[in-house]
């Protein structure tokens, strides 16, 4: 690889990287590109090359952001884990990833807010989403085949529980926080919540 293209995809993460954190802060509407360019010190005729506008920076910005999950998860091996071990190790890796891309969490709220106008823009994430129901599909039939797990529940169903639960404590932990006087920084807490949702999975679906 040239030095010129490793300049160049450095630059473009380093965008990416701000402007998730601009987006996630302000939303679409609010994010100014000007505030993107002065934090990468770059200007908004380089961001536009990138990502063409500000609705393709967005949608780029979307897309990492969705992207980094699916990687994540793929770093469960299963075909060599026992099928309760893996899906608890899916539910507490998705507690994870949330916990530490607060952005994520805030930019997929966002979104929701207006409808998934943009993400409906966006043709890969139906595919990148395949990979985690495909995961998750093979962890379900191997457990089933093995008899620990229950036959009435599908991958959608677990992924949904796993997903309501770790971005819960994301986007509502300073309403929920405040209303009942806890700290989601707490480091015991954190680890405690964390068990919840390995031990909500797994007490779910095994029989």
């Amino acid at each position: 690889m040239t030095t010129l293209q490793r300049d160049a995809e450095r630059t473009r993460a380093e965008l990416l990287a701000v402007a998730t954190e601009v987006f996630a802060e302000d939303g679409y509407s609010g994010a100014r590109v000007d505030v993107i360019a002065e934090r990468t010190r770059t200007t908004k005729r380089m961001i536009y090359y990138y990502f063409g506008s500000k609705e393709g920076l967005y949608r780029a910005v979307l897309e990492s952001a969705y992207r980094g999950i699916r990687e994540a998860e793929r770093a469960i091996d299963v075909d060599s884990t026992d099928p309760v071990v893996a899906v608890r190790r899916l539910a507490e890796l998705t507690f994870d990833h949330h916990v530490s891309h607060a952005a994520f969490v805030r930019l997929v709220a966002i979104e929701n807010i207006h409808r998934g106008e943009s993400i409906r823009q966006i043709e890969t994430l139906k595919s990148l989403g395949q990979p985690a129901k495909t995961l998750l599909d093979e962890i379900l039939e191997r457990g089933r085949a093995s008899g620990v797990f229950r036959t009435d529940v599908d991958a959608i169903d677990v992924h949904l529980v796993i997903s309501a639960y770790c971005v819960f404590q994301v986007a509502n932990r300073y309403t929920f926080g405040y209303l009942f006087d806890i700290s989601f920084d707490d480091p015991k807490r954190r680890e405690h919540m964390r068990a919840i949702i390995g031990d909500v999975v797994v007490g779910w679906l095994t029989v």
